[in-house]
Order: structure tokens, then sequence, then C-alpha cells
């Protein structure tokens, strides 16, 4: 992909805010099972069982029949999460249905189809297919608790995309619920190296827009929509969206487990003098950022350094 068509989209991507506000909005991930069988849910299924929740317009799935609850901002979003997902579970279980946050399924790869079958994730899978099992594994069977945070101007803005980045392993470890090389943050380091950047290249140079084009322009073209399209398919642990970031590189949480999550993303984020606390912490160990994250995925970062 040539950088020349990828910069001017990307630098939309990074414009950021223009106020400091302190919204949080969640994306809440969860494997579903019938409730007699265990076996995986026909995703229209799903569907008719939620269709009377409050939470019902904010559905939707992942390839692997993964149900997401993509939450709208809020300045309370941990009462938000319980109040949606208790209701929509007492919806989802008089339709013998359940569902679990855990980052990985234990059902076997077979049990697990690829249930959107659109041309972009039929050429989303081959891809993965094509430079080893964890993509299809990371589609139909990981499930992750998505964290999106207000993006704000100047010089915090910049330090708010440093500190998620160069703190995305130390958080990622801290609230892990697995570990090795199926665990849910292994799968995603070697699904497409290329395209997730568990590494320090977008932290290079001045400009985080020139680093992100050249991240973009390094990942195989797989889509037909062009540069627009190929961004879209780009999966870094911190992904930029205009106004707000959105961390990815955390393990689904219990809902009643995420209000320590928000408290930690809160702080690195709104609070100045902690933000910069961190970052000054952590920048010396900017080059260390891959091996950062592959001891976060094995379960063996010593989180005592950012204790």
């Amino acid at each position: 992909m040539n950088p020349k068509d990828l910069h001017p989209l990307v630098a939309e991507l990074f414009a950021r805010g223009r106020r400091r506000s302190v919204r949080v909005a969640v994306e809440q991930e969860f494997l579903v099972a019938d409730a007699t069988t265990g076996a995986a849910v026909p995703i229209d299924r799903v569907r008719r069982a939620a269709a009377g929740a409050i939470a019902a317009p904010y559905l939707g799935f992942e390839p692997g029949g993964q149900l997401e609850l993509s939450l709208p901002c809020t300045l309370d979003p941990v009462g938000q999460v319980r109040t949606m997902v208790d209701d929509l579970t007492t919806h989802l279980t008089a339709a013998h249905l359940t569902i679990y946050a855990l980052p990985v399924d234990p059902r076997p790869e077979h049990e697990v189809p690829l249930q959107l079958t659109s041309p972009r994730y039929v050429a989303m899978h081959r891809h993965f297919d094509s430079i080893g099992p964890a993509g299809r594994r990371m589609m139909r069977r990981t499930a992750s608790t998505q964290v999106c945070l207000d993006w704000w101007p100047g010089r915090a803005g910049l330090e708010q995309w440093r500190v998620l980045n160069l703190a995305g392993p130390y958080l990622a470890a801290r609230f892990a619920r697995s570990s090795g090389s199926h665990g849910r943050l292994s799968t995603w380091l070697d699904a497409d190296p290329a395209r997730t950047g568990f590494d320090d290249r977008l932290l290079v140079g001045d400009d985080p827009v020139a680093a992100y084009t050249a991240f973009a322009a390094g990942a195989a073209v797989f889509t037909t929509g062009g540069p627009g399209e190929h961004l879209t398919t780009m999966f870094p642990p911190v992904r930029p969206r205009s106004t707000y970031l959105e961390v990815r590189f955390l393990d689904a949480q219990e809902p009643f487990a995420i209000g320590r999550v928000i408290n930690a993303l809160t702080s690195l984020m709104y609070d100045d003098a902690h933000r910069r606390s961190v970052l000054r912490a952590l920048e010396p160990g900017r080059g260390e950022l891959a091996s950062q994250w592959r001891a976060a995925a094995a379960g063996e970062l010593d989180l005592e350094l950012v204790a």
C-alpha cells in the first residue's frame, strides 16, 4: 500500500478532540453457548433472544459468533455495563443461552465455525491461514474487554498516545486471564505481527502520523476497498480513532471487575501528573517493548517494575 495514499487518512485518525473531556466507552465481548449442550450458537438465534433487551441496539458479533456489547460514551461506565449485562443475561437465559467473559474459547476449533462470511472476513481468514494457526484462533475463539477513552489536543494528547502504548504490556499482564502459547495475547502476537504491531514501531520518531502510516504501509493488503478499508484491518494494541483511543490489548474481563480496569486507564489518561510520572518511568525501556509484550503473554512480566 502506497504511504502517500495512506498518510491523509491516517492524519484523520490522529486528529484528536478539541477539549479535555473524560468520558469512557466499553466494548465488552462474550463467548456464547447453548445452555444445555455447550455448543456454539448461530448468531441469528442470539439476536432473536436479545431482541427485547435494553442492550439490543448495542449488540454486535465477532467472526466466531462472539457477542460484543459496544456501549455509548458515559461518565458511569461501570454502572452502565452492569445494568446492560444483567438485563441481557436475563433475556438470554430465558432462551437457554449462556454467555461467558472468557478470553479464549475452550471448545476445540472444529466446534467454533466462522459465522461471519462476508468477503472481508473470508479474505481475512484466508490471509491469517497463510501465516499460521493463530489468526483463525484469534478471529473465532478470543474475546476482549476494549475501552475507549477521550483523546485530548496538544501535548497531553501526544502523552496519552505514548503512555497507553508503553504501559500496554504491564496493563495486559496485570489484568490477564489467560497466558501461554494459546492465551489470548500470544494469539494476537502471532496472528500477523506486521498488522498487530506489538513492538515500538508506533512510537518511533516525533511524528505519530508518519509512524502509523509506515506501519500500515508495511502490512499485506487482503481487501479490495482501497486505503481506507485497508486501515480498518490494522489491529494495533491501541487504535487511534480520531477523537478517542481504543485500548484493545486486554483479555475479556468479568463485568464485575471492569471498574478496576477503568480506574487504571482513566488515571493514566486523565491525570496529568500521574501520566507524566508513568511516562518518565517507561520511556527509557521503549526499545524493549516487543520483549515486554512477549513476557506479558507468557505470564512472565515483572510487574514490580511499575508497581
